[in-house]
């Protein structure tokens, strides 16, 4: 592997990192997509979707540990939301991720296209939760926070992306959770997931060990100088700069899909 292809890879993950630690997303929304096409664009060897998806769960293992750390002093994590949903999407996660070895790349295409989907829409819908509210006094319902957790688990540990891209929609939208809390706790949410879907991937046999570590590392680097930025941003910008990369990589992806 030489050197112009790491860059290119350190490149996809320092650029996706940096934007998944300002809208409290793992990365893979970006990465995914940037690490399928990409590459071959560039006229190095592509990625399968297995590859892809397995690259991307280690890679987000690492962004959302790093940008946590980012957040932790703010007082955004909420631990009850953490816990609730974290337990549920780390046994979706681990299902999702150990049984993607059994899906063939159009399927985990498919998937991911659809959850992409879902999000994007879900961006669009109108959100109620107070933004001034006290964090400390946050209520949300648990039970159901718990069954959404578990079905994102599964179906994003197919992809390899520990679902945050379909989590902060979903505490915005369903939950009513204020935004700078959707997008500190989510990184805690993903974070946790992300370790179901790797350990499942691992043993599923699809890792690569070079160019996770390339993206490990762009990851470290890069998503605590996103989760800076997010600070200082308005959080009506955040919404819809996540709702842009989204609906980007919604397009990008059906056009694929249906033209192949």
């Amino acid at each position: 592997m030489d050197i112009a292809y790491l860059v290119v890879l350190f490149a996809i993950g320092f650029f996706g990192s940096v934007i998944s630690g300002m809208v409290g997303i793992g990365g893979s929304i970006i990465k995914y997509p940037m690490l399928l096409y990409i590459p071959p664009a560039l006229g190095f060897i592509a990625f399968s979707a297995q590859e892809v998806s397995a690259i991307s769960a280690v890679q987000v293992f690492f962004a959302t540990l790093a940008g946590m750390f980012a957040f932790r002093k703010g007082g955004y994590i909420n631990k009850p939301l953490v816990f609730t949903m974290g337990l549920a999407i780390i046994i979706g996660s681990f299902i999702g991720g150990y049984g993607s070895q059994f899906l063939s790349n159009s399927i985990i295409n498919l998937v991911y296209a659809i959850l992409a989907l879902i999000a994007a829409i879900m961006m669009f819908l109108p959100k109620k939760a107070n933004e001034d509210m006290d964090y400390t006094q946050l209520t949300f319902n648990k039970p159901l926070a718990s069954v959404l957790a578990a079905i994102i688990g599964v179906l994003s540990g197919i992809v390899g992306a520990a679902g945050a891209f379909i989590t902060v929609p979903v505490m915005l939208v369903i939950l009513k959770i204020p935004t700078r809390v959707a997008i500190a706790s989510s990184l805690a949410i993903t974070f946790i997931s992300s370790i179901g879907s790797t350990v499942g991937k691992f043993m599923g046999g699809h890792m690569l060990l070079v160019p996770s570590l390339v993206m490990v590392v762009a990851s470290t680097l890069a998503s605590p100088l996103g989760a800076k930025i997010s600070k200082r941003m308005n959080t009506k910008v955040l919404q819809w700069i996540l709702a842009a990369l989204i609906v980007v990589t919604v397009v990008k992806i059906w056009f694929e899909i249906l033209t192949s």
